[in-house]
Parts: C-alpha cells; sequence; structure tokens
C-alpha cells in the first residue's frame, strides 16, 4: 500500500500530486515601498520555497478584496491592477518550479472590524490610528473586538458592495493565473462576523437565525462561484467552533457546509476561533482534526484539516483515516519548506525535487 498522503487529488480539473498543502500565512509585508496592498520579492521567495520544497498546493495569505478589508496597512490585496500583476509574478514562478507539479491559490478576504490593524511584529497592538495609515471599519454591527477600535454597521448597500468586490477580486486572481480560490470565511473576519451569533446581532435580512446570519457568506459564495471557470474548485476556510458559550458549534458548522457544496464549494478547509476574545482553545496536536472529519462524514464534501499538524506520521494518519482530504502545513513549513520532500522521504514516497536539488535527495536517512 502507498501513503495516502501522497496520494493524488482531483477537484474538478485540478489535478493534485498529492494531499500535502500550504495554509494561508499573513506575512503583513507589503510595506509602503512597494504600493499599497503589493506582494513582493519576499513573497516571491516565501511562496517560491514551498513550491520548490514539494508543495502540492500552495493558498497565499489573505488577499482583501478591497483596501478597507486588508488585516493591517502591510496586508495584501488583490482588488486592483498593480497587485494582480505582482501575483501573476508569482503564479508563474510556482508554476514554472514547483517540484510536485505545485499548483497555487488565492485566500480572498475582509476583515470586518478587525481590519486596520497593528501587525505583529510592529511592537504595538489594537486598531492603527488614521495618523499612522489606518482607516475606519465595518461590521455586521458596532461591537468592538476586544482592543480595537469599534466599526460601523454596514448598510445593505455596502453589503452588496462587498459582494461584488469578491467577485471583481475573483476575476483578477483567474486573470493572474491562479489555480483555485479560497473564500475566508474564518478566524473573526467578516464573513465569520456574520455568521456568529456573538457578533452578529442585526435584525434585517442579514442576521437573526442561522439561515440570514449564512446568508453573506453563501452570497459571496454564489457571486464568486458565477464569475470564475466551472472548472475551477472554489474552496471555502470555516471556523467550525467559536470556542465559546453560544457561538457556533460543529452542528452549525455541518450545516454550513452542506449548503457550501450546494451553492458549488468543492472542498472546506476547517480552521476554528477568532470571533470574540474570550474564547477558549484546547489547542493541541490535531485538535481540529475532528472536525473536519465530521463535517466530511456527514456531508459528503471534500475537507482539508490544520492545526497543529508537524509530523510526516500526523499528516499521513489524518488522511489515511479519513478525517481529511488533505492536510494544510502552516508553521512547520516555515520551519522547514522542504517539508513535504522530507515527509516523503519518511513515508517511502518518491516525491520529485528540482533538478538543482537533485544532489540532496536522501537515498538512506537524514
Amino acid at each position: 500500500m502507498g501513503s495516502a498522503l501522497f496520494a493524488p487529488l482531483e477537484l474538478r480539473a485540478l489535478q493534485l500530486q498529492h494531499r500535502g498543502w500550504v495554509s494561508p500565512m499573513c506575512q503583513y509585508s507589503c510595506g509602503p515601498e512597494t504600493g499599497e496592498g503589493v506582494p513582493n520579492d519576499w513573497h516571491l521567495m516565501h511562496l517560491g520555497s514551498f513550491a520548490t520544497g514539494g508543495a502540492a498546493l500552495i493558498l497565499t495569505e489573505a488577499a482583501a478584496v478591497n483596501a478597507a478589508g486588508r488585516i493591517s496597512p502591510r496586508d495584501a490585496g488583490l482588488y486592483n491592477d498593480e497587485q494582480a500583476a505582482a501575483w501573476e509574478r508569482i503564479n508563474a514562478f510556482v508554476h514554472r518550479h514547483g517540484a510536485a507539479g505545485t499548483k497555487i491559490g488565492t485566500q480572498l478576504a475582509h476583515a470586518g472590524r478587525k481590519a486596520s490593524s497593528y501587525w505583529p511584529f510592529s511592537g504595538k497592538h489594537g486598531t492603527v490610528p488614521a495618523s499612522d495609515g489606518g482607516w475606519d471599519t465595518v461590521g455586521p454591527g458596532t461591537a468592538a473586538f476586544d482592543g480595537y477600535a469599534p466599526p460601523s454597521a454596514m448598510t445593505p448597500e455596502e453589503i452588496d458592495g462587498v459582494i461584488a468586490d469578491f467577485a471583481a477580486a475573483a476575476v483578477r486572481a483567474v486573470d493572474a493565473g491562479f489555480d483555485t480560490m479560497e473564500i475566508h470565511g474564518a478566524h473573526g473576519y467578516l464573513l465569520h462576523e456574520f455568521q456568529s451569533p456573538l457578533v452578529n446581532d442585526r435584525t434585517d435580512a442579514w442576521g437573526g437565525d442561522e439561515e440570514r446570519r449564512n446568508r453573506l457568506t453563501l452570497a459571496v459564495v454564489d457571486a464568486v462561484r458565477n464569475v470564475i471557470p466551472d472548472s475551477m474548485p472554489l474552496l471555502l476556510r470555516i471556523s467550525a467552533s467559536d470556542w465559546a458559550e453560544g457561538g457556533i458549534d460543529v452542528e452549525a458548522s455541518v450545516r454550513m457546509a452542506r449548503a457550501a457544496a450546494e451553492h458549488g464549494v468543492d472542498l472546506v478547509d476547517v480552521s476554528s476561533g477568532g470571533a470574540v476574545a474570550h474564547q477558549q482553545i484546547p489547542a493541541g496536536p490535531g485538535y481540529q482534526t475532528g472536525f473536519s472529519a465530521r463535517i466530511r462524514r456527514e456531508t459528503g464534501i471534500r475537507t482539508g484539516t490544520v492545526g497543529l499538524l508537524t509530523s510526516a506520521g500526523q499528516a499521513e494518519h489524518a488522511v489515511a483515516t479519513g478525517q481529511a482530504d488533505g492536510v494544510f502545513i502552516a508553521r512547520a513549513a516555515l520551519r522547514d519548506p522542504h517539508w513535504w520532500q522530507r515527509a516523503a522521504f519518511e513515508l517511502g514516497h518518491e516525491l520529485a525535487w528540482p533538478p538543482q536539488y537533485e544532489r540532496a535527495i536522501p537515498r538512506h536517512s537524514f
């Protein structure tokens, strides 16, 4: 029997050589010197190293669909032509040098009430004021995330505008050469804010019961699905639990995943948390795989799992036991950008290396 992790996977017309993937990881490195939201040489190096390291699929960091949707002033975007051209350069490198026929997708996002925040290595915390390059934020209501400035409640017209912005960003993503894309509906950002009863206190058509709270996410899914090729798979990241009393739980996430599949989502990237600061997350190795397994089992949709999965054995077990169809690696990939080549060796699988690195292929041991 071969490795389950290194078995191929087909999503619509997208052929992935194996099930070891790169999770979106914000780099907060779109500095003002390179243009607002424009990825640069850092991103080429960062993402390119995973391609040469054998990842089958790379998801970029969150790319904001409009300027106000950036998490911080240093975040990437996909709302203008300059940004799209920069992503196109990176995509071309990944396609040219990916050791495992690497495919790349972008994560379309809007940070909602958690936008305009300081980046982690700034030495500051909370909302960036206008005097320091920040902006006013929006959300389903006016309640602030702890330590952040309160947002403005979005009007129905503003909601329609954000849906259109997701669609416009999706068109740019296709034109820039991305192979797939993921809608970010997790981690306390805008779509998750609308989903969570801990955040969304609206009483109009965009809030109230679960169906209306999920409406924005599914409207974005519809808008994106309508403008991308039918052959291109669409991914959705969700927070399967708010880890707080009265919030989203796995039962609600099963229902969301089932609805997402009906609207054209092909794989749910299952994460958790981020809606509220008082969450209580029992983090540990593989602590989120149970959510992925249940969603996969009860809905039939393909899933990816993420979260403190660091070893080849863990990833192999998650796929082999049906907990997920693929494993997204994040911090382990930062520590070792050749994680997939190492994992393939440990699991007895032959994975291609770039010709420039072939002299380093392990034959017996590391």
